[in-house]
């Protein structure tokens, strides 16, 4: 394989390149090579040996492209390059890209030259148009997909899909709806179009395509990787890779819209603490700044909270922490309002909240709230935003962000909103990429004040390389409904598969409108259970909702049904905390993601592919939500859960598909199935089916109050049938003196045919590092090593950080 200084060295003899058809030209470059064919100027660029970017634009046309999403610096690529039948071959030691001279049509394939997918003949389209004047192009850009393919990502569209063939979807951020123009195929490659105005993903027998409302070029890029993990893993060196949440953030968190005074909001910590429920984090949704004038102030205007310091304080000193809502558009009486419209840094659409006071019905008088969204593309725009956040709440030690309406939201609207003008053009040219300025800001601006605090975002959309801004994406206002909360995990799994791997739901869904009298509604304590049980599961537990409250005392109390699932869930996933966190540093030391469809362990199970209700957690925990009510009946009416009847009287199950290849044990009774096969599992209301892979190492620890409260002793799960390996991962927990290496690794292997397990040696250290662990051996088995108590150990070992052989 020859390197590009080589053709520079005799570029003077192929640097112009005669073809034998069209007489057409191509040129290398430093990373590919350009041309120009049927008016159509084509730019091949290795980024790496596994990723090409694919620019194409009319042939003339003078355009700069920067890209928001893509931070990568190309890498300096060895590819070779030559000529057959009027085919231009380009490629790396990963990736082959084929360029028809005539036509234009690419194809790519393996280094192997395993196919991938081509273009379409005539498959590229440019359509002239102006934006405030200037003049662009709508861009197309169709494909050709195997009929049997599967492709997943898009982002969160809530279709119930898990696969994405097959459909046509306007890709326009919205509540629900965060788009990222990306998907990765089974076989292999991922396809990123590196557009952020409104764009329409198409697939069908003929084609598939992506077709932008505005584009200078059409921009995408093309990665290999031999599987999800190895795609994701490039989408994330392409647009950047993971920070680690505060472990905290791992707990559970309480929130609903919304806790009207501070004392309130402190009362709910409390009566936690009171009961001994676990918990870690509570939410202080909006209107702390007053009414809708002042909408978002960043300031505790509302005399309901009359002493922010001492709220914080409070919060604190139970071991819990505090996040706040703060939006992407300012109220008219704020300071932030003045001063950005002084700038003409304010867009001139309608948001919410539309109405000065929220009320309804809607009353003919209601004044318009003047709420207007900020310019997030404007680097001093977003410097605004810091200054009134650091000063307004930051300075008081709250612990964290909730952003909300981060698309944003864009009411009643009209073509001409989107001619607003932004810092980087047309609203309309950069609409789906607002969140990930937005967010942006945030993180890289608290990044600058101060590295003791681990940025922690929860935000309501996404987009493209999000995930390098210390992220948690939620999936919207969504209704308390069994289809839709089934409907939740294909939505989390397509989104982690486009390479961001945070993500969560509102646990019980935030409106409860098919519930009447809500939590009093015996049908919305079980949907909320099964809910929770799901939510234990996802990489952020946040119960949160309008209409009704959903603290677990509203549930009853100890004895009655809902409450004791309640509280099972909770404790369990503070038990696996150690799990969680230790998956938490795969996913930024590896770039590997904690919620993963099948087709990312088990692509070789065709029948694993397309399932849209199963998941793993991190790469041992297979995980099946109940999605359908089983003991709580009801009548329905105008699409409203009336009259519930519980009847407990016989137990429910759920068939749940186990993939091929492996061996699996049932987490509540260690019952031990073979793969490829469907097993039926009764679900009582406080089960879940769980299952866990053979060969792994499950780490679990003890029962607290909060995450931090200890961490030994560390419960060693071992599940026998196959090798296995786990990295124990420990840091300080909340700073970034990880970056600097600042932390500990225990690698723990399991032999099975030896029965031998190996406590490897402790690998780093980081301050306040406890110099020894306690840890209780369990070797799972029908019976024994299992549910959520903790089992008797077959061996407790106090290791001090070396290596230790253990016989069992």
């Amino acid at each position: 394989m020859r390197s590009i200084l080589y053709y520079f060295l005799i570029g003077i003899v192929i640097s112009v390149v005669t073809v034998s058809c069209d007489r057409e030209k191509y040129e290398l470059t430093d990373r590919g090579i350009t041309a120009t064919i049927d008016s159509i100027d084509v730019n091949i660029q290795f980024y790496s040996p596994e990723i090409v970017r694919i620019v194409k634009s009319k042939a003339g046309f003078e355009y700069e492209k920067n890209s928001l999403s893509v931070i990568k610096t190309p890498e300096v690529v060895d590819f070779d390059i030559h000529e057959n039948e009027g085919n231009l071959i380009i490629s790396s030691e990963k990736i082959l890209v084929k360029l028809n001279l005539a036509t234009a049509e690419l194809s790519f394939s393996n280094g192997d030259e395993t196919p991938l997918f081509t273009e379409k003949k005539n498959g590229s389209g440019f359509k002239s148009k102006l934006d405030l004047g200037t003049k662009t192009y709508a861009v197309k850009q169709s494909f050709k997909l195997d009929p049997d393919e599967k492709i997943y990502g898009l982002g969160q569209l809530q279709n119930g899909k898990m696969s994405q063939r097959y459909q046509e979807v306007k890709l326009f951020q919205d509540n629900k709806v965060t788009v990222i123009p990306f998907f990765q195929s089974n076989k292999g490659y991922g396809l990123f179009w590196d557009n952020y105005s409104t764009t329409v993903f198409s697939d069908n027998k003929e084609e598939t395509f992506f077709e932008s409302e505005i584009g200078d070029c059409i921009d995408y890029y093309v990665m290999t990787g031999g599987d999800a993990d190895g795609v994701i893993a490039n989408m994330r060196d392409l647009t950047g890779q993971v920070p680690m949440f505060p472990y905290w953030t791992y707990g559970y968190w309480q929130s609903k819209e919304r806790y009207k005074s501070q004392d309130e909001t402190v009362g709910v910590v409390k009566k936690y603490r009171e009961l001994g429920v676990p918990l870690d984090g509570i939410i202080q949704d909006w209107q702390y700044w007053g009414n809708n004038y002042h909408w978002n102030a960043m300031r505790f205007l509302n005399p309901e909270f009359p002493e922010p310091q001492k709220m914080v304080d409070q919060v604190h000193d139970m071991n819990a922490h505090l996040i706040i809502s703060v939006w992407a558009s300012f109220g008219p009486k704020t300071e932030q309002f003045k001063v950005l419209d002084e700038k003409d840094m304010l867009l001139d659409f309608k948001t919410w909240p539309p109405r000065a006071t929220n009320r309804y019905p809607v009353k003919p008088d209601d004044k318009p709230s003047g709420v207007r969204p900020y310019d997030a593309y404007d680097p001093e725009a977003r410097d605004i935003y810091w200054n009134y956040l650091q000063k307004g709440l930051f300075s008081y030690g709250i612990d964290g962000w909730w952003l909300d309406s981060t698309e944003p939201d864009h009411l009643d609207i009209k073509d001409e909103d989107f001619d607003n003008e932004t810092y980087l053009g047309s609203y309309r040219r950069v609409r789906n990429a607002f969140p990930l300025m937005t967010v942006g800001g945030v993180y890289k601006h608290q990044r600058e004040v101060t590295d003791d605090k681990r940025v922690f975002i929860l935000t309501r959309s996404a987009f493209a390389g999000q995930q390098r801004y210390g992220a948690n994406s939620w999936s919207g206002d969504v209704i308390t409904d069994w289809d839709v909360l089934r409907k939740q995990i294909s939505s989390g799994l397509n989104f982690s598969l486009t390479g961001i791997p945070y993500w969560n739901s509102d646990i019980g869904g935030f409106f409860v409108w098919n519930y009447p009298g809500g939590v009093n509604n015996k049908a919305f304590h079980e949907i909320y259970v099964r809910w929770l049980q799901f939510g234990t599961f996802c990489p952020m537990m946040r119960s949160h909702g309008t209409d009704t409250p959903r603290e677990i005392w509203q549930f009853g109390e100890s004895g009655d049904w809902s409450y004791d699932a309640i509280e099972k869930f909770i404790n369990l996933r503070y038990r696996l905390l150690p799990y969680i966190y230790s998956v938490s540093w795969d996913v930024t030391h590896n770039a590997s993601s904690m919620m993963r469809a099948l087709v990312m362990d088990f692509a070789h199970d065709k029948n694993a592919l397309d399932v849209d209700d199963e998941y793993m957690f991190g790469k041992s925990l297979l995980v099946a939500p109940v999605t359908e009510p089983m003991y709580v009946k009801t009548e329905k009416e105008d699409n409203k859960y009336i009259n519930p009847v519980e009847d407990f009287s016989q137990i429910g199950s759920k068939s749940v598909y186990l993939p091929d290849g492996t061996q699996w044990f049932d987490f509540w009774t260690g019952e031990e199935f073979k793969g490829g096969q469907n097993v039926e599992k009764d679900v009582p209301i406080d089960i879940i089916p769980l299952y866990v892979k053979a060969g792994s190492i499950l780490p679990m620890g003890p029962f607290v109050q909060y995450a931090g409260e200890k961490k030994d002793p560390v419960e060693l799960r071992i599940y026998p049938g196959a090798d296995g390996k786990f990295v124990l991962y420990e840091d300080e927990g909340d700073n970034y003196n990880y970056e600097e290496g600042a932390y500990s690794t225990i690698e723990i292997i399991w032999s099975d045919k030896e029965r031998e397990l190996t406590i490897g040696k402790r690998e780093g250290e980081f301050p306040g590092m406890s110099d020894s662990h306690t840890f209780n051996v369990v070797v799972v088995e029908e019976g024994k090593g299992t549910g959520l108590e903790v089992a008797e150990p077959l061996r407790t070992v106090i290791w001090k950080g070396d290596e230790e052989k253990i016989k069992l």
